[in-house]
Protein backbone atom coordinates (compact mmCIF):
# COMPACT_ATOMS: atom_id res chain seq x y z
CA UNK A 1 0.00 0.00 0.00
CA UNK A 2 1.57 3.17 -1.00
CA UNK A 3 2.44 5.74 1.97
CA UNK A 4 -0.35 8.50 1.74
CA UNK A 5 1.45 10.64 4.38
CA UNK A 6 4.62 10.68 2.06
CA UNK A 7 2.60 11.27 -1.51
CA UNK A 8 0.82 13.89 0.85
CA UNK A 9 4.11 16.18 1.53
CA UNK A 10 5.13 15.33 -2.16
CA UNK A 11 1.94 17.11 -3.28
CA UNK A 12 2.42 19.88 -0.75
CA UNK A 13 6.22 20.10 -1.94
CA UNK A 14 5.27 20.85 -5.31
CA UNK A 15 2.65 23.12 -4.38
CA UNK A 16 4.41 24.93 -2.76
CA UNK A 17 7.34 25.33 -5.26
CA UNK A 18 4.42 26.82 -7.28
CA UNK A 19 3.75 29.00 -4.38
CA UNK A 20 6.95 30.65 -4.31
CA UNK A 21 7.79 31.23 -7.88
CA UNK A 22 4.49 32.51 -8.12
CA UNK A 23 5.40 34.80 -5.23
CA UNK A 24 8.80 35.96 -7.20
CA UNK A 25 6.88 36.96 -10.07
CA UNK A 26 4.13 38.72 -8.23
CA UNK A 27 5.24 39.77 -4.60
CA UNK A 28 2.31 38.96 -1.94
CA UNK A 29 0.04 41.12 -3.74
CA UNK A 30 -2.55 38.13 -2.23
CA UNK A 31 -2.79 39.48 0.55
CA UNK A 32 -5.21 42.42 -0.52
CA UNK A 33 -7.94 39.57 -0.93
CA UNK A 34 -10.52 39.12 1.71
CA UNK A 35 -11.17 35.71 2.85
CA UNK A 36 -14.21 35.85 0.42
CA UNK A 37 -12.63 36.82 -2.57
CA UNK A 38 -9.90 33.77 -1.79
CA UNK A 39 -13.01 31.49 -1.69
CA UNK A 40 -14.43 32.75 -4.98
CA UNK A 41 -11.06 32.46 -6.77
CA UNK A 42 -10.90 28.60 -4.98
CA UNK A 43 -14.86 28.30 -6.99
CA UNK A 44 -13.44 29.77 -10.47
CA UNK A 45 -10.69 26.93 -9.85
CA UNK A 46 -13.12 24.14 -9.11
CA UNK A 47 -15.96 25.12 -11.35
CA UNK A 48 -13.05 25.18 -14.15
CA UNK A 49 -12.12 21.11 -13.04
CA UNK A 50 -16.17 20.23 -13.05
CA UNK A 51 -17.07 22.06 -16.14
CA UNK A 52 -13.84 19.47 -18.00
CA UNK A 53 -15.20 16.72 -16.10
CA UNK A 54 -18.65 17.58 -17.53
CA UNK A 55 -17.69 18.65 -20.95
CA UNK A 56 -15.05 15.74 -21.41
CA UNK A 57 -12.95 18.93 -23.52
CA UNK A 58 -10.90 21.97 -22.38
CA UNK A 59 -10.12 25.39 -24.92
CA UNK A 60 -7.65 26.02 -22.35
CA UNK A 61 -4.40 24.01 -22.60
CA UNK A 62 -3.88 24.11 -19.23
CA UNK A 63 -5.59 20.54 -17.23
CA UNK A 64 -7.16 20.45 -14.07
CA UNK A 65 -4.15 19.24 -12.16
CA UNK A 66 -2.98 22.79 -11.56
CA UNK A 67 -6.32 23.79 -11.00
CA UNK A 68 -6.26 21.19 -7.84
CA UNK A 69 -2.47 22.76 -6.84
CA UNK A 70 -4.65 26.30 -6.90
CA UNK A 71 -6.94 24.99 -4.70
CA UNK A 72 -4.30 24.14 -2.07
CA UNK A 73 -2.11 27.24 -2.53
CA UNK A 74 -5.76 29.86 -2.61
CA UNK A 75 -6.65 27.56 0.45
CA UNK A 76 -3.47 28.11 2.04
CA UNK A 77 -3.77 31.92 1.17
CA UNK A 78 -7.39 32.14 2.68
CA UNK A 79 -6.05 30.49 6.22
CA UNK A 80 -3.64 32.66 6.28
CA UNK A 81 -5.58 35.80 5.80
CA UNK A 82 -8.08 34.90 8.31
CA UNK A 83 -5.67 34.92 10.90
CA UNK A 84 -3.89 38.20 9.63
CA UNK A 85 -6.74 39.90 8.02
CA UNK A 86 -6.51 41.42 4.71
CA UNK A 87 -5.98 45.04 6.17
CA UNK A 88 -2.67 44.39 7.33
CA UNK A 89 0.69 45.50 5.09
CA UNK A 90 0.15 43.81 1.97
CA UNK A 91 3.96 43.16 1.24
CA UNK A 92 5.21 40.46 3.46
CA UNK A 93 8.91 38.80 3.32
CA UNK A 94 9.07 35.92 1.72
CA UNK A 95 10.69 33.62 4.74
CA UNK A 96 7.52 35.08 6.87
CA UNK A 97 5.05 34.22 4.38
CA UNK A 98 6.74 30.99 3.77
CA UNK A 99 6.14 30.08 7.55
CA UNK A 100 2.91 30.43 7.83
CA UNK A 101 2.26 28.31 4.51
CA UNK A 102 4.23 25.54 6.51
CA UNK A 103 2.38 26.12 9.36
CA UNK A 104 -0.89 25.29 7.39
CA UNK A 105 0.18 22.60 5.17
CA UNK A 106 1.22 20.84 8.50
CA UNK A 107 -1.99 21.16 10.25
CA UNK A 108 -3.84 19.52 6.85
CA UNK A 109 -1.38 16.86 6.72
CA UNK A 110 -2.42 16.52 10.31
CA UNK A 111 -5.85 16.87 10.01
CA UNK A 112 -5.94 14.29 7.22
CA UNK A 113 -3.61 11.71 9.28
CA UNK A 114 -6.18 11.95 11.99
CA UNK A 115 -9.24 11.16 9.22
CA UNK A 116 -7.50 8.73 6.92
CA UNK A 117 -7.15 6.43 10.35
CA UNK A 118 -10.86 6.70 10.95
CA UNK A 119 -11.72 6.48 6.99
CA UNK A 120 -9.38 3.90 7.01
CA UNK A 121 -8.03 5.22 3.33
CA UNK A 122 -11.60 5.31 1.95
CA UNK A 123 -10.39 8.56 -0.53
CA UNK A 124 -8.34 5.81 -2.38
CA UNK A 125 -11.85 3.73 -3.74
CA UNK A 126 -13.10 7.80 -4.92
CA UNK A 127 -13.32 9.39 -7.70
CA UNK A 128 -11.71 12.44 -8.83
CA UNK A 129 -14.40 14.12 -9.63
CA UNK A 130 -15.71 13.21 -6.32
CA UNK A 131 -13.31 15.29 -5.20
CA UNK A 132 -13.79 18.11 -7.16
CA UNK A 133 -17.76 17.42 -6.00
CA UNK A 134 -16.44 17.75 -2.62
CA UNK A 135 -14.80 21.03 -2.72
CA UNK A 136 -18.03 22.61 -4.66
CA UNK A 137 -19.83 21.64 -1.73
CA UNK A 138 -17.42 22.74 0.58
CA UNK A 139 -17.27 25.95 -1.15
CA UNK A 140 -21.35 26.79 -1.27
CA UNK A 141 -20.36 25.98 2.93
CA UNK A 142 -17.87 28.41 2.95
CA UNK A 143 -19.87 31.12 1.09
CA UNK A 144 -22.57 30.83 3.27
CA UNK A 145 -20.72 30.96 7.11
CA UNK A 146 -19.30 33.99 4.94
CA UNK A 147 -22.81 35.45 3.96
CA UNK A 148 -23.74 34.76 7.85
CA UNK A 149 -20.59 36.65 9.11
CA UNK A 150 -18.66 33.36 10.27
CA UNK A 151 -21.35 32.42 12.73
CA UNK A 152 -22.75 28.50 12.80
CA UNK A 153 -25.06 27.04 14.71
CA UNK A 154 -23.42 23.88 14.62
CA UNK A 155 -21.48 23.54 12.11
CA UNK A 156 -17.52 23.96 11.77
CA UNK A 157 -16.19 27.11 11.04
CA UNK A 158 -14.59 28.56 7.78
CA UNK A 159 -11.67 27.44 8.62
CA UNK A 160 -12.51 24.03 8.72
CA UNK A 161 -13.48 23.72 5.34
CA UNK A 162 -10.26 25.33 3.71
CA UNK A 163 -8.92 22.66 5.19
CA UNK A 164 -10.80 19.95 3.74
CA UNK A 165 -10.62 21.42 0.33
CA UNK A 166 -7.14 21.31 1.22
CA UNK A 167 -6.91 17.75 1.37
CA UNK A 168 -9.52 16.65 -1.09
CA UNK A 169 -7.43 18.46 -3.74
CA UNK A 170 -4.33 16.91 -2.53
CA UNK A 171 -6.03 13.34 -3.13
CA UNK A 172 -7.20 14.41 -6.73
CA UNK A 173 -3.15 14.87 -7.30
CA UNK A 174 -2.53 11.88 -5.94
CA UNK A 175 -5.33 10.02 -7.80
CA UNK A 176 -3.97 11.93 -10.75
CA UNK A 177 -0.35 10.91 -10.40
CA UNK A 178 -1.24 7.41 -10.01
CA UNK A 179 -3.58 7.34 -12.83
CA UNK A 180 -1.39 8.43 -15.68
Amino acid sequence: MADTNKQFEQVIDLCRDVFIKKMKDYGTAWRVLRPSSLTDQIFIKAQRIRSIETKKEQKVEEGIAPEFIGIINYSIMALIQLELGAEQEIEMDEKQVLEYYNKYADEALELMKRKNHDYDEAWRSMRISSFTDLILMKLYRTKQIEDNKGKTLVSEGIDANYFDMINYAVFALIKLELEN
